[in-house]
């Protein structure tokens, strides 16, 4: 009887255990386990999460005041069970069960790559990457963070590039809220012990991020503390450490892209051989396997390495035309995502200066390269907000274009835009003898003679165009339909010799669609 009574019991605490969340949603389990020592150093905790015969180890973490969280993300519905290990008697071996459901509205799962130089949503959805930068955003006042999110909602960006330590630059000298370790400022750090403020705040971010359906470009290491805190010259153990448990908080968040730094070439106090070893430490830590890279300033890391999942480039010059943009496509086999190709705005430094028609031209000639842009924005403002930074408001005019930008590339083959002819100056993307997606940047062509490089293309086959203005925002139908003939060893062109009319002014594009 004791023992039937005892199972009863044990059965309705695993029931009172149970919880609920949707597929790629993310869940805390929340466990109380000792306070005293060091238990950032002292106490190691993990989880085993089984469904079925799959297994899925997750990291926990300390969150201050006794609190241990495990957080997870679980891929597939059904019931997931889990079961803790720690070198802690009272957080080990503790047993519960999680029900995952069918995703919400706009929660497609991470962002994976896919078709090679490309991504999609893990269920599979398109996605069409036009991200910006605001390195500094969540180390501001209140106010401003929540200016900067609603700004976000209304603008056509759908990933941000963001530091996670605060940044000590020009246009951004002020002190963060927050800081991610115990100490005090400005150096008297102890790297041992983590602030659980700190860390609850960016996950706030990352959280409502992730509600606007941004992906968070998380940045781990930036060379821009100019010895304001030393968070860029910490000893080894540190990092590592300080790496873990970033992976342990923030990896159950689907929309979490790993950035190992910005500009990682200037961060002198690390080798080569310690940032392939900070990457294998997040490959190995994180369960979801989120996007991983690093970003450059003159230095190229070799992104063939197997734990760099996307090629991520610092280049004012490679989009200014689609025959170079191309180039680190073929020579790494990834997709490639030119993060900052040069700001638009009027600071004093060079690659703060660009025109918005600049910044909407590099967008558009990254995508006829088969690749993909980063925005920014650098204007000045009396009290030094700028969008690149301090997040706040938009100012430029590319944002509204990018819009309109985002919403053609919606609109192309959902395997992503392929060069069409990479030989010579044949400025297509899209898919051979279905789609094609011309940019003739800042050209000012008065006619454009219908003729399509050979691969797929059969006599007879029929096509459909328009002509895009890429500035203007408007989408203008070609009369009638254009019936192609093999024209050489290269090329097929409109039987009758027919050419489209077009307003001889620059940043205008064709679209060229089969009919069946």
């Amino acid at each position: 009887m004791k023992k039937a009574l005892f199972m009863l019991l044990a059965a309705l605490c695993m029931l009172a255990q149970a919880q609920t969340v949707e597929r790629w949603g993310s869940i805390d389990i929340d466990l109380k386990g000792p306070a005293g020592g060091n238990p950032f150093l002292e106490t190691e905790l993990s989880a085993s999460f089984r469904q079925g015969q799959r297994m899925l180890k997750v990291p926990g973490f300390y969150d201050g005041d006794g609190q241990y969280k495990l957080r997870f993300m679980p891929d597939s519905v059904g019931v997931w069970e889990y079961e803790t290990h720690s070198n802690r008697p009272e957080l080990d071996g503790k047993k519960g069960s999680i029900t995952a459901v069918a995703p919400g509205a706009g929660n497609h799962g991470p962002v994976r790559v896919k078709n090679t130089w490309h991504f999609a949503y893990e269920d599979g959805t398109p996605y069409w990457q036009v991200g910006t930068t605001s390195y500094a955003w969540t180390h501001q006042t209140e106010e401003l963070e929540q200016q900067t999110l609603r700004t976000l909602a209304a603008a056509p960006f759908n990933k941000m590039r963001m530091g996670i330590f605060p940044k000590r630059y020009e246009y951004n000298r002020n002190e963060p809220r927050f800081y991610a370790f115990e100490g005090q400022p400005p150096k008297q750090w102890d790297f041992s012990r983590f602030n659980p403020a700190f860390f609850r705040h960016l996950e706030q971010r990352v959280a409502q991020l992730r509600d606007l359906g941004i992906e968070a470009d998380l940045i781990l290491f930036h060379p821009y503390d100019k010895g304001a805190w030393g968070f860029d010259s910490m000893p080894p153990e540190a990092n590592e450490r300080y790496l873990r448990y970033v992976v342990a908080r923030l990896s159950a968040y689907r929309n979490v892209w790993w950035s190992m730094a910005n500009e990682f070439d200037f961060v002198k106090s690390k080798s080569m051989e310690e940032w392939d070893s900070y990457f294998r430490i997040v490959q190995e830590q994180d369960p979801y396997q989120h996007l991983r890279s690093i970003h450059n300033a003159f230095v190229f890391y070799n992104h063939t390495k197997p734990w760099v999942t996307h090629v991520s480039v610092q280049s004012g010059a490679l989009t200014e035309d689609f025959e170079r943009a191309v180039l680190l496509r073929d020579v790494y086999n990834k997709p490639v995502v030119y993060d900052e190709v040069k700001y638009e705005g009027n600071f004093r430094q060079r690659w703060g200066q660009l025109t918005p028609e600049e910044m909407v031209l590099r967008f558009w000639q990254g995508a006829i390269a088969g690749t993909y842009v980063g925005h920014s924005e650098t204007y000045q403002h009396p009290q030094e907000i700028a969008w690149w930074s301090k997040g706040g408001v938009l100012h430029g005019q590319s944002p509204q274009r990018l819009a309109f930008f985002r919403k053609i590339l919606s609109e192309s083959p959902a395997e992503g835009l392929e060069p069409i002819d990479k030989w010579q100056d044949h400025p297509f993307a899209g898919k051979h003898a279905q789609y094609y997606l011309g940019y003739f940047g800042t050209k000012k062509p008065e006619a454009w003679p219908f003729v399509l490089f050979k691969t797929g293309l059969q006599d007879g086959m029929k096509f459909r165009a328009e002509v895009i203005d890429t500035w203007n925002m408007t989408v203008t139908p070609v009369d009638g339909v254009f019936e192609i003939r093999k024209r050489d060893d290269y090329t097929f062109a409109d039987k009758q010799g027919r050419s489209i009319k077009l307003p001889g002014r620059p940043y205008m594009a064709l679209r060229i669609i089969r009919i069946p």
